[in-house]
């Protein structure tokens, strides 16, 4: 007598378990999307086999994850073209598909044929799916998800670099400030990581787009909302600050319009502000070769320049001394500015 039905089913092979994740986005088509019942069992299906991708690529608790599985599944996402649905159809996924597809996500992109990475291949061949990714943040349903999807995918240089030099790049600029304070902290984390994950790129697009960048993120700096002007201040000290972005830095510290806006900032009534302006105001300062027009300024505004400064403290802290013998050199600077006679004032 066999008992045979008793007996554990096959493991899937990844090329199996790719087919029934692509054979379950495909059926969640329009026509099973307005039906309750329809999209609830497909979407059941869809679940299935994402919880079926995790364990593959993560283990299952019993057994370990298989290398050579999961460059596997990484080649027949591409191959199945499982990337561009997956994306697509993100928006009628439900939670817990979500939650599977974006812990799969980066172990996907990680896994490598060579020295080549296969799904960034795959992305470098179908650019405008990250466009996709960026406009999602118009989707406060997927914006979480899509953002953490691109920060993975902005990990490598290639990716990054087409999204910084396409248009909806500019779209960041909109992000940062949506009404929706969990999607607006998400777009500039992304923002961030753009700006300060690789410097070649980043330096590359500065020298290129210098005023336009910087017409726009002017906007950032001078924002009514004060969690957008705090945090587009830190990453301006952070990118300029960069090595890679000393020449940037060079043109940005001679330029009058943006010594004005870091001024206003030093005035602003958060502290935290008007520290972190501080230490892009210092560069002006400190700048040897400072134009006629930026002296004149200093000079022009000694006085309440000075005044600001004396009563600035950054606090309790083990960086209290290093700031006061910043503050004390800057201050000098500005009273040796005001005492210059060759100035036009």
């Amino acid at each position: 007598m066999s008992f045979s039905f008793f007996k554990p089913s096959r493991p899937k092979t990844p090329q199996e378990v790719v087919k029934a994740i692509r054979d379950s986005l495909l059926a969640l088509d329009t026509k099973t999307v307005v039906e309750v019942k329809a999209l609830e069992k497909a979407l059941e299906e869809v679940e299935k086999n994402f919880s079926s991708l995790r364990g593959m690529l993560s283990g299952d608790g019993e057994a370990e994850p298989n290398a050579d599985q999961a460059v596997q599944l990484a080649l027949e996402f591409c191959k199945e073209d499982v990337i561009s649905l997956v994306i697509h159809k993100l928006h009628i996924l439900g939670w817990e598909a979500r939650k599977d597809l974006l812990h799969c996500w980066s172990i996907l992109l990680k896994q490598k044929v060579g020295e080549a990475y296969c799904c960034v291949q795959y992305f470098e061949e179908h650019f405008e799916l990250l466009d996709c990714l960026v406009v999602c943040y118009d989707n406060k349903e997927i914006a979480l998800h899509c953002g953490s999807m691109l920060r993975e995918c902005i990990k490598f240089p290639s990716l990054a670099k087409y999204i910084i030099d396409s248009a909806c790049f500019e779209l960041f600029f909109k992000f940062v400030e949506l009404p929706n304070f969990d999607v607006a902290s998400d777009a500039f984390s992304t923002f961030k990581d753009l700006l300060t994950k690789h410097d070649t790129v980043v330096s590359e697009f500065l020298t290129a787009h210098y005023p336009e960048f910087f017409d726009i993120y002017e906007r950032l700096l001078t924002s009514s909302n004060y969690v957008t002007r705090r945090q587009s201040l830190k990453l301006l000290s952070d990118f300029l600050l960069e090595p890679p972005n000393s020449h940037i830095m060079k043109k940005f510290i001679l330029e009058v319009r943006y010594m004005k806006v870091i001024m206003t900032l030093l005035k602003d009534s958060s502290k935290n502000i008007q520290i972190s302006a501080f230490h892009i105001f210092k560069i002006f300062v400190a700048n040897p070769n400072k134009p006629q027009e930026v002296k004149i300024i200093l000079a022009r505004n000694h006085e309440k320049l000075l005044e600001l400064l004396h009563n600035l403290s950054p606090g309790k802290g083990s960086e209290d001394d290093q700031f006061e013998e910043e503050k004390e050199l800057i201050i000098e600077e500005i009273q040796k500015m005001s005492r210059l006679k060759n100035l036009e004032l």
